[in-house]
């Protein structure tokens, strides 16, 4: 089924609360647990194991994509994900096809398999449904927490004001509820290593 996005952030709101309460629960660049975290996959993808088992790797996706931001998987790749698609914001993030004459989100639309779920391309549509993950921010790399200002993410973002606001110096402040994972404020960040990186649902 596709992924439901209320249900999502309910539980990853009751992980962050038994956590400490807070949404950044580990340094970027620390890994979140024992185990390979999940790859980013476009819009509309089924939950990680029926995506994998639904994909044919046709990569019709991938070459569908205006922005060139999905790519393979190398046969190197675990638990059988090789061939399948992922995306890698730092060198290209997903627009959302922003700017294309299409009613639906491109790879949603070319998928034979059903493995990616079509979604109109509409602002709704894409809130509701698109959750390729939630941006994390490192304050300890971010500029503007760091005596400097930039707001390079902010600007980014498709959905500024919603799935990131900004307060005194630009420091930003990314909404997991409202976040869908494009990766444009990855894209964007100046600092390097990136002090905001997207973390996969799963």
């Amino acid at each position: 089924m596709a992924v439901n996005r209320r249900e999502f952030v309910k539980q990853g709101s009751a992980v962050a609360l038994t956590l400490g309460g807070s949404v950044y629960l580990s340094r970027i660049g620390e890994p979140a647990s024992a185990s390979t975290p999940s790859p980013l996959r476009p819009p509309g993808a089924l939950p990680e194991d029926d995506f994998v088992s639904t994909c044919i790797r046709c990569m019709r996706c991938v070459d569908a994509c205006p922005n060139h931001c999905l790519e393979s998987m190398p046969h190197t790749a675990p638990a059988g994900r090789a061939g399948t698609p992922t995306m890698h914001p730092r060198k290209a993030s997903c627009m959302l096809c922003a700017h294309e004459d299409s009613e639906y989100l491109k790879c949603t639309e070319v998928c034979p398999s059903g493995a990616l779920q079509l979604i109109e391309r509409e602002r709704e549509e894409i809130t509701e449904k698109v959750a390729i993950g939630v941006a994390e921010i490192d304050f300890d790399l971010c500029y503007s927490y760091n005596n400097w200002s930039c707001g390079a993410c902010f600007r980014a973002c498709p959905l500024a004001g919603e799935a990131m606001t900004v307060g005194a110096w630009e420091r930003p402040t990314v909404h997991p509820e409202a976040c869908v994972g494009c990766g444009c404020c990855e894209r964007s960040c100046i600092r390097y290593p990136h002090a905001i990186r997207v973390r996969s649902n799963v």
